[in-house]
């Protein structure tokens, strides 16, 4: 499941306990529709995973839409978890304060070529 256009595209796997989004490209008010209707669409499950490890730009908007996001799957009793963030997008969320309300996680090694969802380890806050 996925919404693709040139400058982002998302994808959506579902498991039984956890939901991973996988967004790629720049999530800015022009694209930022696109992102909040994936993370909208994810179905409830006590975690959402929303891989950032291909997302190049994350403007205002689209902490916006995290912030919603966790919002939202925490009073359903879930768990937001961001993964890999590029360590541009990795700035903007130690920026806002969102990496102290969210949790961020990295995969171990090198990121796969073909996206499988893998064991996380716990990012240390800056």
């Amino acid at each position: 499941m996925g919404q693709r256009s040139d400058r982002f595209h998302v994808e959506i796997e579902v498991a039984d306990q956890v939901v991973d989004v996988r967004a790629v490209g720049e999530i800015d008010i022009a694209t930022v529709g696109s992102f909040r209707a994936a993370l909208w669409a994810a179905p409830a499950r006590p975690v959402l995973r929303v891989d950032l490890s291909g997302v190049r730009v994350l403007s205002a908007a689209g902490v916006r839409a995290l912030v919603a996001a966790h919002l939202r799957v925490r009073s359903r009793g879930g768990e937001l978890v961001l993964l890999d963030p590029d360590p541009v997008v990795a700035r903007v969320l130690r920026a806002t304060g969102l990496h102290r309300v969210v949790r961020i996680v990295a995969r171990p090694g090198p990121a796969p070529a073909a996206w499988t969802p893998a064991p996380v380890r716990e990012l240390v806050p800056a």
